[in-house]
């Protein structure tokens, strides 16, 4: 049985259009395979098909590009640059919401073609050298939520320990953190399946923070056009996608934790904490199986991460300021801690507005950059340019202390969450004429080819 919505389609798409290598030879997963996927950042997606004492491959970088994320959600056109594929990526993230499906039901999940007891049959990656130890990035975790009723996924970080224990890294009031506490408190272990390698359009849903309750496998059978079956485990007894790779199925521990920590988005290492302690009950495989391997901090990480959230945070702020033009978390915040928003400025507290409103839309947003409709977002000298020419500190800058933040960031109080946020309204005022702020053209420019000259 083949499913035409799987990681293998999408690799196979990607091979055919020139988006895909082959590393024959054999790498080690502790920090060479990772070496070679850092020297593809921005580039191909990779597949190594020997991985030191693992029998499976090892895939990655398959979404390190705008172009890679726009393929793997179906989104409208061929665009040319960044903010062109955003903008498309954004209203086709609006489509899907907009149309939430259940997916089908399959009897039996492709994933049982084999099984195992030991997560050192997995080429769990080692990335960096003062990780704590070998971490799985693309596992996403699928729980019941026992006080409502309804199923969360989400991805997790997961740092190997033994052959059968996973410290596994939850954030604080999110949804499987919630999940889990009730079910300690209740004194029970919160039993869950974990699916690595799957079409990353689910990996997208997964990223996307939904409102509580909402089940993301929703969000992913709307981007794969009503292509997502999900299929029950058996221990977890969870809905998880029948095309995945590879399942883990046990429990997160109630009364178990252990001290982890490893690199975040912003390539910096994420400080030490003890963090519940998942215990594996069985490993479930397809042939052939493939492992999703994410590089943290890197371009797939940080995309995956963010793109998304710039597509709620764009409806957001075109809400409050309904001519937004675009959102776009830039590559120097890392994709999370700073946004640039193109407006088209009718009046001149907008701005204002828009800056408020993508804090509220983002919590973890640290700096928020307002620039006009003839500025590009994603061109960080024109955005700096922006800021020298059209603005003025004492009036355009709005500071927010003591708000609530990323616990990423190395400046902030990361153990409360606290950081002092920053909003730059860089837009030319409407008190003095356009004709001061325009960017001079020479007719027919863009036109004009230097070939043809020199």
């Amino acid at each position: 049985m083949a499913d035409s919505a799987d990681l293998r389609s999408y690799l196979a798409l990607l091979e055919k259009q020139g988006e895909l290598v082959h590393v024959k030879k054999q790498v080690d997963p502790r920090f060479e395979l990772a070496a070679v996927v850092s020297k593809l950042d921005g580039g191909k997606a990779v597949v190594f098909d020997r991985v030191r004492s693992s029998k499976i491959s090892v895939a990655s970088n398959i979404c390190g590009t705008a172009k890679r994320f726009h393929l793997a959600i179906g989104a409208k056109g061929r665009p040319q640059g960044v903010m062109e594929a955003k903008k498309a990526i954004h209203a086709r993230m609006a489509e899907a919401l907009g149309r939430l499906s259940e997916p089908k039901k399959a009897a039996k999940g492709l994933f049982e073609q084999n099984t195992s007891k030991s997560l050192g049959d997995l080429p769990i990656v080692t990335h960096f050298e003062k990780d704590a130890g070998a971490f799985a990035t693309a596992s996403i975790v699928f729980a019941k939520d026992q006080e409502k009723g309804n199923q969360n996924s989400s991805t997790h970080r997961l740092l190997r320990l033994d052959e059968r224990h996973m410290a596994i890294r939850m954030v604080e009031g999110r949804h499987l953190h919630k999940c889990f506490t009730y079910a300690r408190d209740h004194g029970e272990d919160l039993k869950v399946a974990i699916a690595i390698g799957v079409h990353p359009a689910v990996s997208i849903a997964a990223a996307y923070q939904a409102a509580y309750g909402v089940d993301e496998m929703l969000i992913a059978n709307s981007l794969l056009e009503g292509g997502l079956s999900l299929a029950r485990t058996g221990y977890a007894q969870a809905q998880v996608p029948s095309h995945a790779e590879i399942v883990l199925e046990g429990r997160i521990l109630k009364d178990r934790t252990h001290e982890e920590w490893m690199v975040e988005m912003l390539r910096t290492y994420d400080f030490k904490r003890k963090q519940p302690v998942f215990e594996l009950e069985k490993i479930s495989f397809r042939n052939g199986a493939i492992y999703h391997d994410i590089l943290p901090g890197y371009a797939e990480h940080r995309l995956l991460m963010g793109l998304p959230v710039e597509a709620k945070m764009y409806d957001y702020v075109k809400s409050v300021v309904p001519t937004t033009q675009a959102v776009h978390l830039t590559d120097g915040g890392s994709n999370w801690l700073a946004a640039v928003i193109q407006i088209k400025k009718r009046l001149e507290g907008e701005p204002k507005n828009a800056i408020m409103a993508a804090f509220a839309a983002h919590p973890s947003l640290k700096m928020a950059t307002v620039v006009d409709d003839d500025i590009d977002p994603s061109d960080a000298v024109a955005v700096e340019y922006a800021i020298a020419s059209r603005c003025q500190a004492d009036r355009d800058f709005v500071i927010l202390p003591n708000a609530k933040g990323s616990s990423l960031d190395p400046s902030s109080d990361q153990v409360n969450l606290l950081t002092t946020k920053l909003g730059i309204d860089a837009t030319a005022t409407l008190l003095k004429p356009r004709d001061h702020f325009e960017i001079a053209k020479i007719p027919g420019q863009e036109k004009t080819k230097l070939d043809d000259y020199v």
